[in-house]
């Protein structure tokens, strides 16, 4: 019997995926349990709309992370820090300063989770983060840390 998954399922496919199974399986487990539907052509149709859907919610998405990577890298970000006589700063730049500095300079709202520094930053200068938008997409931020 054919099914259309609505739900993942261990060892079988994924959401929204055209799978085979055993009459039993799917009446008794898949069925009563809301996991999948019988793959009628009304189904079928659906899915179709389903997956066109995710598509163009997927082309917006990558258009405006590409809009963001390109406002990002026109200029580095500028951070504020308090520092000593020799030019090293007092404590490090952390991933909540940047995610502020992006929202005040650039206006995009950025989650701190998703900045990684990859160098700890105690002296002042250009240094680089990594913005990991998700599903592959990432890029890499220069940040200056300039004193205060």
């Amino acid at each position: 019997m054919e099914v259309i998954l609505i739900q993942d399922v261990d060892n079988l496919g994924a959401a929204n995926e055209v799978v085979t199974v055993k009459n039993g399986y799917a009446r008794n487990y898949l069925l009563p349990r809301k996991l999948a539907v019988e793959s009628t052509p009304g189904n079928r149709k659906q899915l179709e709309e389903r997956l066109k859907q995710a598509r163009k919610r997927e082309e917006a998405l990558l258009a405006t992370i590409n809009e963001v990577i390109s406002k990002l890298k026109e200029s580095p970000v500028k951070i504020g820090a308090k520092t000593g006589t020799s030019g090293k700063i007092f404590g490090s730049v952390t991933n909540l300063q940047i995610s502020r500095a992006i929202r005040e300079q650039k206006g995009y709202e950025i989650d701190r989770k998703k900045i990684t520094i990859l160098n700890e930053v105690k002296e002042l200068g250009t240094h680089k983060a990594v913005i990991d938008f998700g599903n592959g997409h990432s890029t890499e931020l220069d940040f200056e840390v300039v004193a205060e």
